[in-house]
Parts: structure tokens; sequence; C-alpha cells
């Protein structure tokens, strides 16, 4: 089983610029231009150009908006040193959430991208956790 990662955004060439300087991904190619897929984690991502205000499901109906909002789905990113990469994505545009949140032999950061969506960073305290 592979998975794949989806995230709407409103515009992609921010959404690519963004997530490529943040998270070191990669942008591989763009599908039909409107979504764009990005490789460098242990899952492929892809960015889906929708915009704001169109309907994002039928029943019950909810549109798209992109401000911070709560998600009981959310993508935590396992990294070797959540300071390093806390400051890449605040160099990106990330909005820093939380401060360090240690729990179980991790440390945790949360973020916010620039269209709303939540995400974390986690480093273990031994590396055998952590793998590319």
């Amino acid at each position: 089983m592979k998975l794949i990662i989806n995230i709407d955004v409103p515009d992609l060439g921010p959404a690519i610029e963004f997530y490529t300087r943040a998270l070191g991904l990669t942008h591989n190619r763009t599908l039909d231009q409107d979504t764009a897929e990005l490789t460098g984690a242990a899952a492929t991502i892809y960015l889906l150009q929708k915009a704001g205000g169109t309907p994002a499901v039928k029943a019950p109906p909810v549109d798209r908006e992109y401000v911070r909002h709560w998600t009981p789905v959310h993508f935590d990113l396992v990294v070797p040193d959540v300071d390093a990469a806390a400051g890449r994505a605040l160099a990106a545009g990330a909005k820093q959430e939380t401060g360090h949140i240690d729990w179980r032999g991790s440390r945790c950061l949360s973020f916010s991208d620039p269209f709303g969506h939540g995400f974390c960073f986690i480093q273990f305290e031994t590396n055998d956790t952590y793998r590319d």
C-alpha cells in the first residue's frame, strides 16, 4: 500500500514555492495545470488547485475556505532536528502555533501553512525511530 496526501490550495505557484522551501520537497511535475506532484517524503504529496468558495463536498454543503481551520486529519513530518525544520518552514512563510511539546520520547512543533492547513514536525529521541 502507498499513501498519497492531497492538499487543496487556492493557487499552485505559491503552494509549490512554500512546500518545496518549507519541507524540502521536490516538485516533480504539474498535471492538467491544476495538480502539482511533490516528492521527497515517505508519501507523495499532491497540491490540488481549488478556488476558495467552491464546494468541497455536496452534503452537507461546505465551501472551501483558505483561512486557518481545524481538521481531525493532518500530517506530521518526522525529522532529525525539529529546530532546523522549523527554521526552514518559518523562512518559507509557515506560522508557528506551539512551542516545543515533549511527549513520550519525542519533541513536536506545530505550524500552519499560508493556506490554513496545520502540520507538525516531530523529532524522536533515538535515530532508530527516524527513517528517510
